[in-house]
């Protein structure tokens, strides 16, 4: 049998400690699961006030001498003691509850092996009436004790609060719940079961510790034990899976709570969130402001809301946020975010709203700003729904996965780095937000505008470049509203303190030749070597906004910022730039080449190519292997308004498997994705 728990219960006089235990002693006693302490107390035992052993001065003194108290203290004039036999009753297995000295808590913990600390709360006009109304103390006196400062409990102990400012039954149901609540010990057990993001708890359906069907439902329930804790929901399993006292967690749950199977855990109800009233008000449709998210986004951080609960939010805010609650919640997601501070008077970042395929200017525009010498540390994501992310083209050449204290490192080195922000952790909001986004297809660009600039805060940018391509297939569909997401970037940039420039750009097709990592790296180096085969179009824009970002130095100015760009492309400066962030970030041995196995698309009509559609030519680079085939992808060998015969290459597919060669190509001949003139589409392959 495990060890029971030592309750001590705490809290100023006033707060009812005596008849909340004795009525916890009435209600719990006759379980035989709990021990009401008896105080020793040099006091006589008609002095009125709680039952305890009367002991004269030198009674107590006696059973001090023979070691017989587990701990003694001294208040207003008397001597109190816990005999040391209660520590036999915990042995046992029993529960012990003692009324204690809230100075004495850091002596009891180095005696007893599982402290929980009980604190008896009540608003001081209440604690001032009940002092009033025992008519012991002049009113100066209560004033005195309510004045009273106490001392923080010791770190690393358990302390639980229960409020008596009710009924005395109120106050002896809460109490006996709280007792309960952490008596409820179920012993650890590591389960065969994965569920993925999702910490989920398991409850044989006969468990004998707690009430398991009452705890099926929406809520949540905590974890906890020898100083950790975790969030989590409850499934039930049959009773032959799962012991009667034990607690299973899945096998991502117990890999987070990092207790060793056999660990006791105490599992209490996660308490209602306080925000639920503001979640609610967004959910019908109203706003929000600053304090509201904070506290909205902090129960959702912490894990007090189901996954129901979260989408509601997350849909209303899809629907609808005010420029006020963009600014309000990239405020609110940048102070839940671990923030770098890198010292210097600008740190400037490029941001791309992507869903352009090939678009790899990042690669290009990085080097040319740190061979300029300007702070760029540059965190990007991986593919999603495209061929490829910047960190997906970059891992081609070096390791992207990257620290906070890594990413330092390489900025300091290199002036610049390409890490996936994956292990950065900007926002500890993200992971909860994009496990119910994505699935439901939420891409509000309001919200968006809130965790980007949030992220761009927390990585200790000052200056921020928003590259806004708009077109059919792209995530912003149009100019007019390209242009009102750039002014919302900018306002909301400006009330967050940093400088914010966001550009509308033709997002109609895609950009340079290459989809996919290795085929993007291609160009991307190309472009930097001077290559005659650079993509003009790639090699454009990444000068764009580069000069941009330079414009921002005092030094170069908007007059003289694209030859400075212009400059440090042409010399070699920003090949030789992208040089060492490889070399700092942990370049590979081998880069990543296209693959091998091929197969090219050709035009099945003459004409000219009126449109090609990004989204459908990323899906064929997809089926090909990539990104996960850093190798496969896509190379187009023909542009918009080109005029081809039949039979003229359209683009080439890479792959590694000759089963997703086919599988791409078997798309292509669906449709690749060209449109010709007079509303002709090509579809054929060789």
């Amino acid at each position: 049998m495990g060890s029971g728990l030592f309750f001590f219960v705490v809290g100023p006089s006033g707060s009812g400690k005596d008849t909340l235990i004795e009525g916890a002693k009435a209600a719990l006693g006759p379980s035989g699961r709990y021990v009401f302490a008896r105080r020793a107390i040099t006091r006589p035992a008609d002095a009125g006030g709680e039952a305890h052993e009367a002991l004269s001065v030198d009674q107590f003194e006696a059973v001090s001498a023979a070691r017989g108290f587990l701990l003694q203290w001294q208040a207003h004039g008397l001597r109190y003691g816990l005999r040391a036999d209660l520590l036999d009753e915990m042995a046992a297995g029993r529960h012990v509850v003692a009324n204690g000295s809230r100075a004495m808590v850091a002596e009891l913990a180095a005696h007893v092996p599982h402290l929980v600390v009980v604190e008896i709360t009540a608003p001081a006009e209440v604690l001032a009436q009940r002092l009033t109304g025992r008519g012991r103390e002049a009113a100066e006196n209560i004033a005195a004790r309510l004045d009273r400062k106490v001392p923080p409990f010791p770190a690393g102990v358990a302390v639980i609060q229960v409020a008596n400012d009710s009924t005395p039954r109120a106050g002896v149901e809460r109490f006996v719940a709280a007792l309960e609540g952490q008596a409820a010990r179920l012993r650890l057990v590591r389960m065969p079961i994965e569920t993925g993001r999702r910490n989920v708890a398991f409850l044989a359906r006969g468990c004998t510790v707690v009430a398991a069907p009452d705890y099926l439902g929406p809520g949540r329930v905590d974890l906890a034990g020898e100083r950790r804790s975790i969030r989590a929901e409850i499934a039930l399993v049959s009773d032959s899976l799962l012991a009667h006292d034990a607690v299973g967690l899945s096998q991502e749950t117990f890999a987070a709570l990092g207790l060793p199977e056999g660990a006791e855990l105490v599992l209490t109800r996660t308490p209602v969130p306080e925000s639920r009233a503001a979640l609610r008000r967004k959910i019908r449709g109203e706003a929000l402001d600053e304090p509201a998210y904070v506290q909205v986004v902090g129960d959702i951080v912490e894990g007090r809301y189901p996954d129901s609960e979260v989408a509601g939010f997350l849909v209303a805010a899809d629907r609808g946020l005010t420029d006020g609650e963009v600014l309000a919640l990239a405020k609110v997601r940048a102070s839940f975010a671990n923030r770098i501070v890198w010292g210097e008077p600008m740190v400037v970042d490029k941001h791309s709203m992507g869903g352009i395929p090939g678009s790899r200017i990042t690669m290009i525009v990085v080097p040319i700003v740190a061979a300029h010498g300007l702070a760029i540390p540059k965190t990007s994501s991986r593919a999603i729904t495209s061929a490829a992310g910047t960190a997906d083209a970059m891992e081609t050449l070096a390791r992207v996965d990257l620290d906070a204290a890594e990413v330092r490192r390489t900025v300091e080195r290199a002036r610049g780095c390409i890490a996936w922000n994956g292990r950065l952790s900007h926002s500890a909001l993200d992971d909860v937000m994009n496990a119910i986004t994505r699935p439901l297809g939420l891409d509000s660009t309001r919200w968006s505008v809130a965790s980007i600039l949030s992220k761009k805060l927390a990585a200790g940018s000052t200056h921020v470049v928003i590259d806004l391509p708009f077109g059919a297939r792209a995530r912003v569909k149009s100019a007019a509203e390209a242009a009102e997401m750039a002014r919302l970037f900018e306002q909301v940039g400006a009330g967050l303190g940093l400088t914010v420039e966001a550009i509308p750009t033709d997002g109609s097709g895609p950009i340079g030749r290459g989809i996919g990592p290795a085929l993007e790296v291609r160009d991307v180096l190309w472009v930097l070597e001077g290559h005659p085969d650079a993509p003009p179009d790639l090699r454009e824009k990444a000068l764009f906004f580069a000069s941009r970002i330079l414009a921002w130095d005092p030094a170069v100015g908007p007059a003289n910022a694209r030859a400075r760009a212009e400059a440090l492309l042409a010399s070699g400066a920003a090949r030789a730039a992208l040089e060492r962030i490889c070399e700092a970030q942990g370049r590979w041995s081998e880069p990543v080449r296209p693959a091998r196995l091929t197969r090219t698309v050709v035009a099945a009509t003459t004409g000219t190519i009126t449109n090609i559609d990004g989204f459908a030519v990323a899906g064929i680079a997809r089926l090909a292997g990539a990104p996960q085939d850093k190798g496969a992808g896509i190379d187009l060998k023909a542009r918009s308004g080109d005029h081809l015969r039949a039979g003229d290459p359209l683009f080439v597919i890479h792959a590694s498997s000759a089963a997703d060669l086919d599988a791409a190509a078997a798309q292509a001949a669906t449709f690749d994705g060209f449109t010709f003139d007079a509303g002709r589409e090509s579809a054929a392959s060789r």
